[in-house]
């Protein structure tokens, strides 16, 4: 019990630190299972996006560098302002991940008002492919 308390409460710092909800992947699989119309938006490097990302997600590049906002800035311009839009990463741990906080910064800079990130323990392989839930491979069109 002191371990998921701990766990979650771990979660709910990081989620304030990015001043945004976070969602569990295996509740976002279930969510895009029933056919939710969200912007999903892959914030990390080009080479885990071409490789396996979450069916529907568009590459919008590592938002740790200012070349990553601008790609995210340019995607989600055409998007109505209260759009549900979750992002992910994936790189590296979630308390080490470069990409999160910067592009949800630069989204609520925008004025987007539902950002939600999905929470990757570990990495993309591990918390997401390995457990099962969809990918797809290579560039959106």
């Amino acid at each position: 019990m002191r371990t998921i308390s701990i766990v979650a409460l771990f979660v709910l710092t990081v989620a304030a630190a990015a001043d945004a909800p976070v969602l569990e992947p295996k509740d976002f699989a279930a969510q895009l299972a029933k056919g939710s119309e969200v912007a999903v938006f892959q914030v990390g490097f080009g080479y885990q996006y071409r490789a396996n990302h979450i069916p529907g997600a568009v590459y919008a590049g590592p938002a740790s560098r200012p070349d990553g906002i601008e790609l995210l800035k340019t995607a989600a311009a055409k998007l109505s302002r209260d759009r549900e839009i979750v992002l992910y990463c994936g790189c590296c741990p979630w308390e080490k991940c470069p990409n999160i906080k910067p592009a949800i910064e630069a989204l609520k800079g925008m004025g987007f008002t539902r950002v939600t990130a999905v929470h990757i323990p570990t990495t993309f392989k591990a918390d997401w492919i390995d457990k099962g839930y969809p990918v797809e491979s290579g560039e959106k069109k």
